[in-house]
């Protein structure tokens, strides 16, 4: 049994379509990230970064393995099962070189531009400008690649999975999916996935309220140990 640190986000739908795809058993443990939660001792002891998504698999090799970063999460899965990822190595270097395009450029950029566009507290139009360009210049990287590939690295692969929900708040990243026509038949193509279908029925983004922005947003290091102490003395 796998154990899935979650709230629904673009990170974590990666890996519950990842269990889904590879029909692993697992339970969902709801981490209220508007409210605190990732800042309880016990789940920093899973994911010390307190960020979600994080799995604890109780079935892995010698003892229960924890483990954060949904791109490693991804990795760990595929050779759990030998599923989408393969095993010759420029096939299988194809489909990590587009995880970490994934983890290192999209999902940081998007980020940002959701945040500037949507979240920020204060209009910024420097901010919203960078990062609406940046994640349209991604897409273009993305698109073209599209264009000769069916899948992002040839086959369906944990590459896919990792973009897929980056992709799918294009409209909030000020993205048009019209003006990426390869882009636009490969997302349709994996939404009808019944995997994917039902890893986005537990819920794929939730809004955060003004208490959500000040649990999520400005943590510095002596807030998150503040958090983290606060979170401690809740739970004894």
């Amino acid at each position: 049994m796998i154990d899935l640190y979650w709230y629904p986000s673009p990170n974590a739908l990666k890996v519950a379509f990842m269990l889904e795809e590879c029909q692993l058993p697992y339970r969902l443990k709801h981490v209220d990230i508007t409210r605190g939660a990732q800042f309880d001792p016990a789940f920093l002891q899973i994911s010390p970064n307190n960020k979600i998504p994080a799995i604890v698999d109780h079935a892995a090799e010698g003892s229960a393995l924890a483990l954060f970063e949904s791109g490693a999460i991804l990795a760990f899965l595929a050779e759990k099962t030998g599923l989408f990822l393969p095993s010759e190595t420029r096939a299988k270097h194809a489909a990590m070189q587009w995880l970490f395009w994934q983890v290192g450029g999209l999902g940081p950029m998007a980020g940002q531009a959701h945040h500037f566009r949507a979240f920020a507290s204060e209009h910024v139009p420097y901010g919203i400008t960078r990062y609406t360009n940046e994640v349209n210049r991604l897409y273009g990287v993305l698109d073209s690649q599209l264009t000769v590939k069916e899948f992002v690295a040839g086959e369906y692969s944990i590459a896919d999975m990792a973009i897929w929900p980056w992709i799918k708040p294009h409209e909030r990243q000020g993205q048009d999916l019209n003006a990426f026509p390869a882009i636009k038949r490969w997302f349709a193509a994996i939404e009808e996935r019944p995997a994917v279908r039902r890893a986005l029925e537990l819920g794929h983004e939730r809004h955060a309220d003004e208490e959500g922005h000040r649990h999520l947003y400005g943590q510095t290091a002596a807030s998150v140990v503040a958090a983290t102490s606060k979170a401690g003395v809740k739970k004894s």
